[in-house]
Formats: C-alpha cells, sequence, structure tokens
C-alpha cells in the first residue's frame, strides 16, 4: 500500500469527525438559544449592542449566531434601527443578514457532504431544483417571501450545487426589503419613545418596504403563470 493510499482513510475519517463536530456544536447552539430564547428580544439586543466600543462588530456577531440558530433576522434589523440609527442600521442588518446566510450555506454544503443524500429530503427536492435553474433570481424570489424561516433557507440552499455568489446576490436583494422596514420601524419606535420628531417618515418607509415583500412575489407568480 502507498504512502497516499494510507493518508486517504485518515483523511476521510478526521474530514468526517469535523463534519460530526460541527454538527453538534451547531445543534447545542440551536438548543441553548431556544432555553433562552427570553433574551433575543431587541430591547435585550439593544442593551447588549449599545454603549460597546465595538457596536458594530458585535451587532455582525450576534446577527451571524442568530442566522445560525433559527432565530428571526426581524429582531436584528430592529435593534439596529433602535441602535444606529436609520442610515447605518440598515447598512449592518443588511451586512449581517448577507453574512448570516453565507455562513448558514457553507456549514449545509459542508455537513451535508457525505454525511447526509439529498434524496432524503423529499419536502425540499422541488424547491432545490427550481434554486438551482433559477440561479440567483430564484433565491431572491425565495428571500422575498417572508413565510419562509431565514436559516431553514439558508441550510435549504446549501444542500443545491448553487454558485455562492449568486447565493450571495440573491440573498442579498431578496432580504433588503424586509431588512429596511425593521430597521426603519425600529429606529421609528425609538423617536416615538424619546418623544422626538420625525418618526412619521421612517415609519412609512419601514411599511412600504414590508409591502414590497408581498408585492413583489405576487406579480412574480402572476408573470410565471403567464409564461
Amino acid at each position: 500500500m502507498s504512502e497516499i493510499d494510507a493518508k486517504e482513510p485518515s483523511l476521510s475519517m478526521l474530514r468526517r469527525f469535523g463534519q460530526i463536530f460541527v454538527l453538534a456544536l451547531l445543534i447545542s447552539g440551536i438548543v441553548a438559544t431556544w432555553r433562552w430564547r427570553r433574551s433575543f428580544d431587541p430591547l435585550a439586543l439593544t442593551a447588549l449592542i449599545r454603549g460597546v466600543p465595538a457596536a458594530p462588530i458585535v451587532f455582525l456577531g450576534l446577527h451571524i449566531i442568530a442566522s445560525l440558530t433559527f432565530v428571526p433576522r426581524s429582531l436584528l434589523g430592529f435593534a439596529a434601527g433602535i441602535v444606529f440609527g436609520v442610515w447605518w442600521g440598515v447598512l449592518w442588518a443588511t451586512l449581517g443578514s448577507v453574512i448570516g446566510a453565507i455562513a448558514g450555506f457553507l456549514i449545509a454544503r459542508y455537513v451535508h457532504a457525505s454525511l447526509f443524500e439529498r434524496v432524503r429530503w423529499t419536502r425540499f427536492t422541488t424547491l432545490l431544483e427550481r434554486a438551482e435553474r433559477g440561479g440567483w433570481r430564484k433565491v431572491a424570489f425565495i428571500r422575498l417571501v417572508p413565510v419562509i424561516p431565514h436559516s431553514l433557507a439558508n441550510y435549504a440552499m446549501g444542500l443545491t450545487h448553487l454558485k455562492i455568489g449568486d447565493y450571495a446576490l440573491g440573498s442579498l436583494l431578496g432580504q433588503l426589503p424586509l431588512t429596511i422596514a425593521t430597521v426603519e420601524a425600529g429606529a421609528a419606535g425609538e423617536r416615538a419613545l424619546r418623544g422626538a420628531g420625525g418618526w412619521l417618515w421612517p415609519t412609512l418607509i419601514g411599511l412600504g418596504a414590508l409591502a414590497l415583500t408581498v408585492i413583489i412575489p405576487a406579480v412574480l407568480r402572476r408573470r410565471g403563470r403567464g409564461e
């Protein structure tokens, strides 16, 4: 037996151990998040982030953790609006949602390799095949539908052969309306609680962005049926 042949089983076992370790770590994080789920509300997140010198970095870290552990990203959007205001809040919340989406996508792709067979995911087979054919456009459409959980979409898309660039672009465009809506709502709420003026426009913009998450998918579905 050659030296290369002897190394292959050990490398395979090391990779399998790494996959199991990552999966166990992920499951532990989800369980812990569920256990302390009450801590994940906009006010608690605001208290945790506000006053920290590296607040944006802390926020991005929390956003990644939330994306991996099924915490609704809308909570992070509200917190971003409260802490950073409208414009910076949209920037950090958008960046956090995209990085979190990519993290879940890559983890699912890494753990899925040789551990799970995609054929077993019968409920997602059609969705995954459509996403592969549609590229970033299909990803954006899936992201625009708020009823599909953020974390679940990340892990499901990781089972496809989508290019990471297409997934990142589709996630960015599809998540943007809801991100803007939640950040605007957080900023408007913070202004209203302080008794400051200027809360009406953020509220209207947020409602408009939220309406896009309903209108755009409906228009795309109608166009699809027409074709």
